[in-house]
């Protein structure tokens, strides 16, 4: 797929907000974006257009203009629109409001901001004529029924968001009429919506079927599962073993570790059956009354090993299962396990996981960090995975806008490839990597290459010394 180069950095990205927005809708930018923004930039900004409070502005939805950036749009204020009936299938009109439900206050001030910033940033990027009108509300002043139903009297003819789990239930349990929605998190599996509710969501249950199917396309069938102790290690478990089994596959062991902790150890030694082969060499000591050299011997039934968890677990993790005997064994995580550090992901030598193009680069994220480093030099707001996510946001509701079947919607994206299933959920295809050397090396759909050279014949009577 060719992607479309963004245009010049000082009118793409957060920095155009000031160069194009009306004085009167400044408001609606956060007080530290504006002292990030380099002064070239709020220098033709009217000092007067700071003077009222963000806040204010982000909880009656603040609209922003839908023009090209030599003459911004006016704008109808918030209410002067009537209500819109709601729409239960297909896409919302091409030229009608879009709504940004975000936390921009509270205890989510931080996700609720960085996934508007990534949202207007593709806002900003895209041509003039295929930018709608856009408002935002802030759910953790309105709350989701009040941004909900204020949208809706506004005009707006399809939702993006709420964007945490409580809030995308109570928009799933709300009642009144509204436009579509695009939320920004997932219901639990349980719950299915048709029609005019769709779930994007940076699904960790997601990539542990992603992995599971992985697995099986390298070739492994048989093997066990170390997990983080708590509901997201639960939750991705699940999703894993389900997948795995239902194209055949199967865990012969799953082992539960804290992540809290520095030593595995226990779980580690349980799941590859190492502790049963120091038991042995006890019961052989009793027997023969004399202290054997003895190395021992992992169990040599297993093609693979599930590890998910965060990057700190797994840098622990990797380097302890070598220890064990298993670093010649493939290993799979999820997203979590990576984050850019050439230094420290030495210890992760070997590990597969998927990941998106935002971490793993490609032609789209290269071009959109160029465009938000040239505009922030220093400083600027924070670019993280959210930041990609509500990047995909916009890409995901432009293209609701223009397609009458969702089912149809194919979109190359920052934090994937999205598709839309018949269940109303965001689909997410990751991209696959191998860390080498400390760096992520993309896989094709070939196997990837053994993790390390497979460790020397291990025998209760070989010359090693020690207990592990």
């Amino acid at each position: 797929m060719k992607v479309r180069r963004l245009p010049d950095p000082a009118t793409v990205a957060l920095a155009a907000m000031l160069t194009m927005v009306p004085p009167a809708l400044i408001a609606a930018v956060p007080p530290a974006l504006i002292a990030a923004v380099p002064p070239a930039l709020t220098a033709a900004v009217p000092p007067a257009a700071w003077a009222t409070p963000p806040a204010a502005a982000a909880s009656t939805g603040a609209p922003l203009p839908a023009a090209g950036p030599d003459s911004p749009a006016s704008v109808p204020a918030p209410g002067s629109a009537p209500a819109t009936a709601p729409i239960t299938s297909g896409a919302p009109p091409a030229g009608a409001s879009i709504a940004l439900l975000l936390p921009l206050s509270g205890r989510q001030a931080a996700a609720g901001d960085t996934v508007r910033d990534g949202f207007l940033t593709a806002w900003y990027a895209a041509p003039g004529a295929d930018r709608p009108p856009l408002r935002l509300y802030d759910t953790a002043q309105l709350g989701v029924a009040g941004a909900i139903a204020n949208a809706t009297t506004d005009g707006a003819a399809l939702l993006v968001g709420p964007l945490t789990r409580e809030d995308v239930a109570a928009a799933a349990d709300y009642t009144g009429s509204h436009p579509p929605i695009l939320a920004l998190n997932a219901l639990g599996a349980d719950r299915v919506l048709i029609g005019n509710f769709w779930q994007f969501a940076l699904s960790p249950e997601d990539e542990a079927r992603q992995a599971a199917r992985r697995v099986l396309a390298d070739g492994h069938h048989s093997g066990i599962a170390l997990v983080p102790a708590g509901d997201w290690g639960n939750r991705v478990l699940a999703a894993f073993r389900t997948e795995l089994a239902a194209d055949g596959g199967e865990l012969l062991d799953t082992r539960v570790y804290d992540p809290g902790s520095n030593d595995y150890a226990d779980a580690i030694e349980r799941a590859l059956h190492t502790d049963e082969s120091a038991a042995r060499r006890k019961r052989l000591e009793a027997v023969l009354g004399t202290k054997l050299q003895f190395q021992p011997r992992r169990r040599g039934d297993i093609g693979f090993i599930f590890a998910p968890g965060q990057a700190g677990s797994e840098r622990l993790l990797r380097p302890q299962l070598r220890y064990y005997f298993a670093g010649d064994v493939a290993t799979y995580a999820t997203a979590d396990a990576f984050l850019p550090n050439p230094n420290a992901n030495l210890d992760l030598d070997g590990l597969i996981f998927p990941d998106s193009p935002w971490m793993l680069g490609g032609a789209l994220p290269d071009s959109v960090r160029e465009a938000a480093n040239a505009a922030w030099p220093v400083g600027g707001p924070r670019r993280n995975e959210l930041f990609a996510f509500g990047f995909d946001a916009w890409r995901l509701a432009a293209a609701l806008r223009a397609q009458s079947n969702p089912g149809s919607i194919a979109v190359d994206g920052l934090s994937g490839h999205l598709s839309i299933g018949e269940d109303g959920r965001v689909h997410r295809e990751l991209i696959w990597a191998q860390i080498r050397n400390g760096e992520p090396h993309l896989l094709s759909d070939a196997p990837p290459a053994p993790a390390t050279p497979p460790a020397e014949a291990e025998s209760s009577g070989g010359a090693a010394t020690g207990t592990r």
